[in-house]
């Protein structure tokens, strides 16, 4: 029985085994990337191809648990070190339907590499299932800056500023280069996860993929950035992960911002009740002037 909006601590494969088919609207995967880190989770294959074996397999349980209309992210990067990624893209994009690949722009790059080009970049490999699939671009739109604005309202060839106005204050379609500094050791996101993805990266893919009350899968948690991200934004989750450890970080990120949301819904009682009071005086000091 799965049960959302908890961490599940145990093996991504046998877990989604268990899972109903097409009960996800998104899957957001970053799984271990071969042999990139010196974790134990990172360096269990002897071969790039025993590794692929593996990945095909949860990939395809994956795709069967996701909606026909659903969406798929796969992170993974490339470089000297890093080129299973690549064979395993060329393999998914012959199974199932190709929709984006994703730039993820680190913006604050690796460390300084001797032998090749430092990789400044990673990639996030979008499958589906068909043709028509939830896709809301417009939830992502980068904002222009006030002169940038300020110039394109001086151009004469639009008649509707105020439309015009309107258009720009949404900001930009972002492109499929996505400009978001990693986390380095002194960001206070940073929890004790190896490659711990940023919060605002991971936002942005659960809000151009899903609507409020959605279900978002990720079969790799990590350290909870998923299901935080689809928390906040108001969508259920389903997160799995087989290290205890990182299973007790993501679900004391996951109370922290649970915390908020309390201290908010109280903040807001509390305005209420204030305003409450104030009109009620208001009343009673309108009908003893009358």
């Amino acid at each position: 029985m799965i049960v959302l909006n908890t961490v599940i601590e145990g093996d991504a494969i046998e877990t989604l085994q268990s899972m109903a088919s097409q009960s996800v609207q998104v899957v957001i995967a970053d799984p271990p990337y071969y042999n990139v880190l010196k974790e134990d989770w990172d360096t269990r294959w002897d071969r790039v191809s025993d590794y692929l074996e593996w990945s095909k397999i949860w990939v395809s349980q994956c795709m069967r648990v996701l909606r026909d209309d659903g969406l798929c992210f796969i992170c993974g990067q490339l470089g000297k070190r890093e080129h299973g990624f690549l064979h395993l893209m060329s393999h998914l994009c012959l199974k199932y339907q190709f929709h984006d690949l994703i730039i993820w722009d680190r913006v604050v790059g690796y460390n300084e590499r001797r032998d090749s080009l430092t990789p400044a970049y990673e990639m996030i490999l979008v499958l589906r299932k068909s043709d028509s699939v939830k896709f809301r671009k417009e939830r992502v739109r980068i904002p222009y800056d006030v002169k940038t604005i300020e110039m394109y309202l001086r151009d004469k060839r639009y008649k509707a500023r105020d439309a015009r106005f309107n258009h720009l204050s949404k900001g930009k379609y972002a492109t499929n280069i996505l400009s978001v500094p990693s986390l380095k050791g002194s960001s206070n996101e940073k929890c004790g996860h190896p490659s711990q993805k940023p919060l605002d990266l991971i936002k942005k893919l659960v809000l151009m993929s899903s609507d409020e009350g959605d279900i978002i899968l990720d079969p790799f948690l990590g350290s909870g950035t998923t299901a935080v991200a689809a928390e906040d934004a108001g969508r259920s989750w389903i997160g799995i992960e087989k290290d205890s450890a990182y299973c007790q970080i993501a679900q004391k990120r996951l109370e922290e911002l649970r915390g908020i949301f309390i201290t908010q819904k109280q903040q807001q009682g509390e305005t209420k009740q204030t305003a409450s009071r104030e009109n009620h005086h208001t009343a009673e000091r309108f009908a003893l002037r009358s």
